[in-house]
């Protein structure tokens, strides 16, 4: 085999969205933000023009929060007038040009959700489309499968509870063709998801739900979803800065987007207009919308929706708790606050893309919103709005008054014990066990080790940050799923089923553990009558399939393969994938050899390629090595040596140094101990440590070292 080189010119996606496969990096910053919002009580300042334009001075010149934007634009309404208007940092940065929250265009992203089901809800109280209704009434020769009696209906699709398997945007629907067009019906029929859930009974993230509901308005309207917007929302609100197109005005005025590695290349959506995450605004236009729903739907003599659509979008339609609220028709819960919950009285929608960050919040009792939109995708919003009802309106932050509550025993607790996997992304996975009388001890890749304390029959609170984890059960009392604030709090986590093993793998095998969760989370099948041949050798093909549909990644759709022998292979769209996001290297004219067993040290580089854009290889340097390994593969087994990534057959002898058995072939138990791993390990955790412990040595170079004469 060829030694492996990292592509030198990654895609657009693999540039920006690499970190979904083995990582969910782009999750990350609610992580954080869910573990640092800390609310304090003190007595509530009164929002007014000077409050609010202080407040907002303050928040951005803060040394904390500069870090965390290039630009932003931000809005304050309260009864019904703007009290602050202002830009903050650069539209772009090269040219310095500020933002100004009247011009500046940033991409909302699903905050666009939010106008979406506006759209949807006006054609609701006029009549011409019902909540209750199956959404094929109004969007028919779609061809999806549907195993439960209970059809999707649009009250399913304002609300997330669809229980379609997810279908979130892919490398294709990310491109740099602006002159081309992806018409929203054809999207649709090409992308449609299998309801794989009962509708109604689950809250999951549903980008596609949204996209649905949009083609539901254009249907029925009988025009375009984008003109339909701009004549009956934007136009009525004066949001003259306002489209679901990238062309002309929103176009030239759209800020520039970065991420950590500097600029985001300009890009286009598919489809061309997405209701799902597609709208381009200002914060001034958004303040517009904010003030008109907030006075019930009237924006001067015009009107959007009426007072009762307003207080029906108002309403939380679903819960995993009364202190734990999903979705409105149209809007969801709040992020938690320590010890309060996401308050029901505060409805909000946030928004992410490549390179862009938005939230808008609304206090309906309070007449009041806030919009933040800045061009750097992070958790500048996560800071704003805990700081905002800390300083404004704390009551919504206070911690709630619980009865006592005597927790369950260990036996108990056990039913909650288990796998759960993230039903939008389920690489994220928790582990729940039980630790003596009253704690339930969870684990995850991030948060590492935590225990939860019972406060409520189905209710835990955590002792990172006060903040509460929610459990659902079915209608035997059997544990569903689970809601958490840190992995994703938008959406609820699975119960892995009960492995059943298989016939040459029982409990007592050396890598049962890592095989029979894996089989428990859907990873392979639950089925007891097969085999699972765990010393069967794993080819390269097969390797870099599996590894690339644990991490949820498609195939590619590209023909001009990158070797010349996968043509006919049915791994063919993965191992093009793998050169495309640089696990391995092709130029078309080599081979790749796809049948061929795969050696370890070979795995460890795929994988490694993939992990060096998140970790430093020179964090594991020090990591020592025993046993055989060709030199070009060294820096990746040191990385998978270290962070664990590695099931019992290695071990260290007695000076510390790992035999990877590099040479050897990878084999299936071995291949399922490494995806065991990934999923559960803390590599962050691991890596912080890493870090720790090298800038203690360097201080301790620096003191030894002999002082300059």
């Amino acid at each position: 085999m060829n030694k492996l080189s990292v592509l030198k010119k990654p895609s657009l996606w693999a540039k920006t969205v690499v970190a979904a496969v083995l990582s969910v990096s782009l999750l990350t910053p609610t992580i954080h933000a869910s573990a640092d919002t800390g609310v304090a009580l003190p007595k509530a300042k009164t929002l007014d023009s000077a409050s609010a334009t202080g407040f907002l001075d303050d928040f951005f010149a803060a040394e904390e929060a500069k870090p965390h934007y290039v630009g932003a634009s931000v809005v304050i309404v309260k009864d019904g007038k703007v009290l602050a208007q202002k830009g903050y940092g650069f539209a772009d940065k090269e040219k310095k040009t500020a933002v100004d929250p009247a011009s500046t265009v940033f991409r909302v992203a699903s905050v666009s959700k939010t106008f979406t089901a506006t759209a949807l809800m006006q054609l609701v109280e006029q009549g011409k489309v019902s909540l209750k209704d199956d959404f094929t009434k109004y969007v028919t020769g779609l061809t999806f499968d549907n195993p439960f009696n209970t059809p999707v209906t649009i009250g399913h699709l304002l609300t997330h509870t669809t229980g379609f398997q997810i279908q979130d945007v892919q490398q294709e629907d990310v491109h740099e063709d602006f002159d081309k067009v992806v018409e929203l019906e054809d999207y649709v029929k090409a992308n449609m998801p299998p309801v794989v859930r009962e509708p109604g009974t689950s809250y999951l993230y549903d980008n596609f739900a949204s996209t649905l509901a949009g083609l539901v308005v254009e249907k029925v309207s009988g025009v375009p979803f984008a003109e339909y917007m701009e004549k009956q929302v934007f136009e009525p609100l004066q949001m003259n800065n306002s489209g679901f197109l990238l062309e002309d005005k929103l176009k030239e005025n759209l800020a520039v987007e970065y991420n950590a590695a500097g600029i985001v290349s300009p890009y286009a959506v598919n489809p061309t207009t997405w209701p799902a995450g597609g709208m381009l605004s200002t914060s001034e236009d958004i303040g517009k919308f904010m003030i008109a729903f907030l006075n019930g739907g009237a924006a001067g003599t015009n009107r959007i929706l009426t007072e009762s659509t307003v207080d029906s979008m108002e309403q939380y339609r679903s819960s995993i708790h009364p202190l734990l609220p999903d979705t409105t028709y149209g809007f969801e819960a709040p992020f938690q606050l320590p010890g309060a919950g996401s308050s029901p009285k505060i409805i909000t929608k946030a928004g992410d893309l490549l390179g862009t960050s938005s939230y808008m919040f609304l206090i309906p009792e309070q007449n009041t919103g806030v919009f933040i939109t800045y061009n750097q995708r992070g958790i500048l919003r996560n800071f704003l709005y805990g700081q905002f009802i800390s300083t404004f309106f704390p009551q919504y932050g206070a911690p709630v008054k619980l009865d006592p509550y005597v927790a369950q025993d260990e036996k108990e607790l056990s039913k909650f014990n288990g796998y759960y996997s993230d039903l939008r992304l389920d690489v994220l996975v928790s582990a729940l066990g039980t630790e003596g009388e009253g704690d339930l001890v969870i684990t995850d890749v991030y948060m590492g080790t935590r225990p939860l304390k019972q406060v409520d029959d189905n209710l835990f609170v955590d002792s990172i940050s006060n903040q509460f984890t929610a459990f659902k059960l079915d209608d035997k009392g059997n544990v569903s799923y689970m809601k958490e604030p840190y992995l994703n709090p938008m959406g609820y986590s699975k119960k892995g089923a009960v492995a059943v093993g298989f016939s040459d793998i029982n409990k007592e095998h050396p890598y049962a553990k890592q095989i029979l969760t894996l089989q428990s989370l859907g990873h392979i099948p639950n089925d007891a009558t097969q085999s699972f041949n765990p010393e069967k050798s794993v080819t390269r093909a097969e390797y870099v399939k599996n590894l690339l549909e644990l991490s949820n990644v498609k195939g590619s759709k590209t023909t001009e393969l990158a070797f010349t022998d996968i043509k006919e292979h049915e791994a063919a769209a993965f191992i093009q994938m793998a050169v495309e996001l640089g696990m391995v290297t092709g130029n078309g004219k080599g081979l790749f050899h796809p049948d061929k067993p795969i050696t370890r040290q070979e795995a460890a580089v795929m994988m490694g390629r993939l992990l060096a854009l998140q970790y430093p290889a020179e964090l594991f340097e020090s990591v020592q090595l025993s046993g055989k390994t060709d030199k070009w593969a060294i820096p990746a087994v040191k990385m998978l040596v270290a962070l664990g990534l590695h099931g019992p057959e290695v071990q260290k002898d007695s000076k510390g140094a790992a035999d990877f058995k590099s040479k050897q072939l990878l084999n299936r138990q071995e291949e399922a101990a490494i995806y065991f791993a990934m999923l559960t390990q803390p590599t962050d955790q691991i890596v912080a440590a890493l870090k720790q412990e090298q800038e203690a040595k360097d201080k301790e170079k620096e003191k030894e070292a002999p002082k300059a004469a």
